[in-house]
């Protein structure tokens, strides 16, 4: 009989479940402002309360993006940043950390390493899991196949016009969590959270046991702790990557980020 190996977000999860604490993601684009800032930064989110990292993958069409992550992208691709830097960039940080790393891309840039060698390279970099928001399941048989025999989690994404239906084929598809996207759109900065929002996350419940995270537009400690009653762990992309492109140049920049993280958790 075989044993299941947990990787690195199945156990921080079970770890927050047993401190009755919630999780808080923090995504960045990889390359912003610089891959040298990119590792900085990644160990600076841990430092001040991150829980799992999605780190974003530049690429040139960032369909599901608002103008903040898509002007990141855009600055990552001008200093040439592709998706083996990426992996390098995480190659490195597990050199000095443990935690968790999701690879948050599209499609193309994943398959641009070859599909056959795909998982092989996640897994030699320490990526832990990969959200490619252009790939459904319905066409993820064989990417699904290759990363999970990898022992990489694959997440998808649900929305609050998803059917049960719909619902119930991703949360059957995904490991690792399932990220639910608060509102319909691009991600970006936003004043109130929807209450679509708490009724999405409690629908993906009924069909899976795996942790739900809450993304797109959580941009407060007010709306962290707001996702944090009914979800398992709350995103946070567009504010912080903003705080990226405010502060850029500035010797100070790493600290800013980890004040700023600091601050989003503070409610718990």
């Amino acid at each position: 009989m075989t044993t299941k190996m947990m990787n690195r977000i199945e156990t921080k999860f079970d770890d927050l479940k047993r401190r009755s604490r919630k999780g808080f993601v923090p995504y960045i684009t990889a390359g912003d402002p610089s891959l040298e800032a990119t590792g900085q930064i990644i160990i600076e989110l841990e430092r001040n309360g991150a829980d799992i990292i999605e780190l974003g993958v530049p690429f040139s069409d960032p369909m599901a993006d608002g103008p903040v992550i898509q002007r990141a992208s855009e600055r990552a691709l001008a200093n040439r940043v592709s998706v083996r830097d990426c992996l390098e960039v995480v190659r490195q940080i597990r050199q000095r950390s443990e935690v968790p790393i999701v690879l948050f891309s599209y499609l193309n840039p994943l398959l641009s390493l070859g599909l056959p060698r795909l998982g092989d390279a996640l897994r030699s970099a320490g990526v832990d899991g990969v959200l490619a928001t252009d790939l459904v399941p319905e066409e993820a048989g064989e990417f699904h196949r290759v990363v999970r025999s990898a022992g990489i989690d694959l997440i998808f994404l649900v929305a609050p016009t998803s059917t049960d239906e719909r619902i119930k084929l991703v949360s059957e598809a995904s490991s690792g969590f399932v990220y639910a996207v608060s509102r319909t759109g691009v991600t970006g900065v936003q004043q109130s959270l929807s209450e679509a929002a708490a009724s999405l996350v409690e629908r993906v419940k009924r069909f899976t046991d795996l942790p739900v995270a809450v993304g797109f537009g959580v941009s407060t400690p007010e709306q962290v702790a707001e996702v944090w009653q009914h979800a398992d762990a709350a995103v946070v992309g567009s504010r912080i990557v903003a705080e990226i492109e405010n502060s850029a140049g500035d010797p100070a920049l790493v600290e800013k980020v980890g004040a700023l993280t600091s601050w989003l958790v503070s409610s718990q």
